[in-house]
């Protein structure tokens, strides 16, 4: 089945918040939404910083204003990330085309917003006595579970270590210790 995950942050304020996130949005192969306006620039050191060498492959899509990003957007299927909400992302369906909404630092994503669309409001559990998630972890857990639930398609989910002997079985080999 093929999926496609759109993670898009409303007014993001901290460069370094949204370079870690595009890191992520390039290691899961999502689409990266930046709604403006933007509490950096592009070409913030900090950004670009947090992202590594990882730009390239980010798929990123610039919008004017949130109105702007709907239109271009019409007919998606879209979660409003936030701890207002009254159910747990686990509680959801994900389609195989999602768009998650994450607000600004701050102030969140606006509470009109989040009134129009109470059925598509979820939130990461956490304890009371925690104000939030840093921006980039939650985005972070939310692509990782949608994908989780799909299979991880097109992601590598078994590596090798490097550098290592292995025996003709393919067991791993230690060398004997130096000296």
């Amino acid at each position: 089945m093929k999926t496609e995950l759109h993670i898009v942050l409303h007014e993001p304020e901290i460069p370094q918040n949204t370079g870690n996130i595009a890191r992520t949005c390039a290691a899961l192969g999502a689409v990266l939404h930046l709604i403006e306006p933007l509490g950096f620039l592009l070409e913030d050191r900090y950004l670009k910083r947090a992202g590594l060498d990882y730009w390239p492959l980010v798929e990123f899509r610039r919008h004017p204003d949130i109105e702007a990003f709907f239109a271009a957007n019409a007919g998606g299927e879209f979660f409003y990330v936030t701890k207002k909400a009254e159910k747990s992302y686990a509680d959801i369906k994900f389609p195989p085309r999602a768009y998650f909404l994450f607000g600004k630092e701050t102030l969140g994503l606006p509470e009109g917003l989040l009134a129009a669309h109470p059925g598509r409001c979820v939130r990461i559990p956490m304890r009371r006595e925690a104000r939030s998630l840093n921006l980039s972890n939650a985005a972070a857990i939310i692509g990782y579970e949608f994908h989780r639930r799909y299979g991880f398609p097109g992601l590598e989910t078994s590596g090798a270590l490097e550098g290592r002997l292995r025996d003709s079985a393919g067991t791993l080999a230690h060398p004997p210790p130096a000296g």
